[in-house]
């Protein structure tokens, strides 16, 4: 085999290298986070859950806009607060014998003529349906039936200007609608315009029917309204259900019902989800500011600062909130309300999960390539803890900040359930307050107390859900990790 040397040197010549072309990856260029979101729409529940969450918070903001409101201007009226404790109705379905604003019931004999009294002086069927005819122990006529709320309001007393008195006669007059009926005198209870016993029990006539006990005039008309004082006032027996047609203009009709105050509960509820949002909205907020920049501290710089910044965390972590709240409330709500001295409470401590999530993170990523040349570079603290570090972790510390807000909610929910805070006033409110206030009816009117657990139930687990997705987006290393 002939050797390498023993070649003509005119046999070798040199070769040009052809450039080589820069090959471009196909795909366009996909952001952190672009990239974080396309793994959250691969979790369906979450996905479901941020739709639910965007339903509640549009019903909050939206309902007080666009539905009436003037429910709650007219809760310094007496008149309004006669119409407690209605059922819900809708009424699509008043004839299909559901959400028509009925209960069923099982009422003596003395309350179903009672009720059969409204009807035969009105013309609206109380009673809709009678389901059941019993007998008790004593042998006494009991009836199950379906019992219109908002009929069997029936009348009440009311005293009016003679303006008021004229303006009424003639709306009437214009609706074909009667609100003022025939006085009788010597009745404390309105609904009552027949002969009855002292217990009230109705004393037919031979024929069963009632016997009217209307006032009279002098030529013998009846009289549908009582002078009082120096003339200028009357009082008359009002139909609640036409008085709320000529007040408001339209036939009473609430969706979720009303509570025992008489306020609806549709915007009532939307009103206390707007509160109890924008305030766990706020304390999230600001235990994000606090907790990010004492947790970017403690990471950063580590060591000694760290030693007795957490030393302050571990003494703040063991303060009990339900007593800080306590005291708060008690000493600090006389000063600057409810409202202000809840949200010191609830900032006190609450950063402190947040500065622990950003102290991993910075610890996590400051000895990182990309930190170091950023301090070869000259780079000084404060822009390398915001600028480099910060960002990066930005994903994780957003998830728990997320995760504060049904933690609060739920906390709020719980001090005014159990009568800690009071929010409950005509212009505001809360959930928890709703729920505190609908307890005494759970037994008789589980409706008042029912759509408020609703709301607060799903906003808790759609919360959580949504939470859990976006921790497992921003960060796969932790999934379905509990953090």
């Amino acid at each position: 085999m002939r050797e390498i040397n023993e070649i003509p040197a005119e046999k070798f010549r040199f070769v040009t290298p052809k450039p080589q072309q820069e090959q471009n990856l196909p795909g366009k260029h996909i952001g952190y986070f672009r990239e974080a979101f396309g793994r959250f729409r691969k979790n369906k529940s979450s996905v479901v859950a941020g739709v639910i969450i965007l339903c509640l918070v549009a019903y909050a903001v939206f309902v007080p806009i666009f539905c009436q409101t003037s429910y709650s201007v007219a809760l310094t009226d007496t008149t309004y607060l006669q119409y407690t404790k209605l059922k819900p109705r809708n009424k699509l379905f008043v004839n299909w014998g559901f959400w028509d604003g009925c209960s069923v019931k099982t009422i003596s004999r003395g309350n179903y003529l009672y009720l059969q009294g409204i009807a035969q002086e009105t013309g609206q069927p109380v009673i809709k349906k009678v389901l059941k005819e019993t007998t008790d122990t004593d042998g006494n006529l009991q009836y199950k039936c379906r019992v219109d709320s908002y009929l069997a309001k029936g009348f009440v007393h009311m005293t009016l200007s003679r303006a008021e008195y004229e303006k009424i006669q003639a709306w009437e007059k214009a609706n074909d609608l009667q609100v003022i009926y025939p006085a009788v005198e010597g009745q404390s209870d309105a609904n009552i315009w027949y002969k009855a016993n002292r217990k009230g029990i109705p004393q037919l006539d031979s024929q069963g029917n009632y016997v009217n006990q209307y006032a009279v005039d002098e030529t013998g008309n009846f009289r549908y309204a009582m002078v009082t004082g120096d003339g200028s006032s009357y009082r008359c027996r009002v139909f609640l259900y036409n008085y709320f047609q000529y007040r408001y203009g339209f036939e009473p009709s609430f969706l979720l019902g009303t509570t025992g105050q008489g306020q609806d509960i549709l915007t009532r509820l939307a009103s206390a989800a707007r509160f109890s949002l924008v305030f766990a909205l706020c304390v999230s907020a600001i235990n994000l500011l606090i907790g990010a920049v004492y947790g970017a501290i403690e990471g950063y710089y580590g060591g000694t600062a760290d030693l007795l910044m957490e030393r302050i965390t571990d003494i703040l972590s063991r303060v009990p909130f339900l007593v800080v709240a306590t005291l708060f409330q008690l000493h600090l709500a006389a000063k600057v309300g409810p409202i202000v001295s809840l949200l010191f409470a609830f900032v006190l401590t609450g950063w402190l999960g947040i500065a622990n999530i950003t102290r991993m993170q910075f610890y996590r990523y400051k000895d990182r390539e990309f930190v170091q040349a950023a301090r070869v570079l000259g780079a000084g603290n404060g822009r390398i803890m915001f600028r480099h570090i910060f960002p990066n972790a930005l994903g994780t510390i957003i998830t728990g900040s997320v995760l504060v807000i049904p933690g609060v909610i739920f906390l709020e929910s719980s001090l005014t359930y159990l009568g800690i805070v009071n929010l409950d006033s005509s212009t505001m409110t809360s959930v928890g307050t709703m729920l505190a206030n609908g307890r005494q009816y759970l037994s008789t009117d589980p409706h008042i107390i029912l759509f408020p657990a609703l709301f607060i139930s799903l906003l808790e687990i759609s919360f959580n859900l949504f939470g859990n997705g976006l921790r497992d987006a921003f960060n796969p290393s932790l999934r379905g990790a509990d953090q």
